[in-house]
């Protein structure tokens, strides 16, 4: 893969912002995407997706309601952020897009 292809936080933040508008955006620092970010990538690591013997296929499909609903169920165990459960789905879907916008350049 090459080194300017790989998954930049910054970039990630700026690519969610602009997929989920500014209406969403205001209302979220850098730090509060960036949380869900990691909430994302904790759940990929919970379910496999960052083993080195995780090879996907174009069978396989990311079960993007099971990882919403796990960003979601976290954000609510986290008493300091608050975020709209409709802006947070509008976030991961800005993220997955932002992760496949990168893909394709490998």
């Amino acid at each position: 893969m090459s080194d300017s292809y790989k998954f930049d936080e910054d970039d990630a933040v700026k690519f969610i912002r602009e997929f989920v508008g500014k209406e969403i955006s205001s209302k979220y620092s850098d730090d509060e995407i960036l949380y869900v970010i990691d909430i994302i990538w904790d759940w990929y690591e919970k379910n496999g997706y960052l083993s080195l013997d995780a090879s996907t296929t174009d069978d396989e499909i990311l079960d993007v309601k099971g990882l919403t609903s796990f960003v979601k169920k976290e954000l609510a165990n986290d008493k300091e952020i608050l975020m709209d459960p409709a802006d947070v789905e509008m976030i991961v879907k800005g993220d997955l897009e932002y992760e496949k916008s990168i893909e394709d350049f490998v």
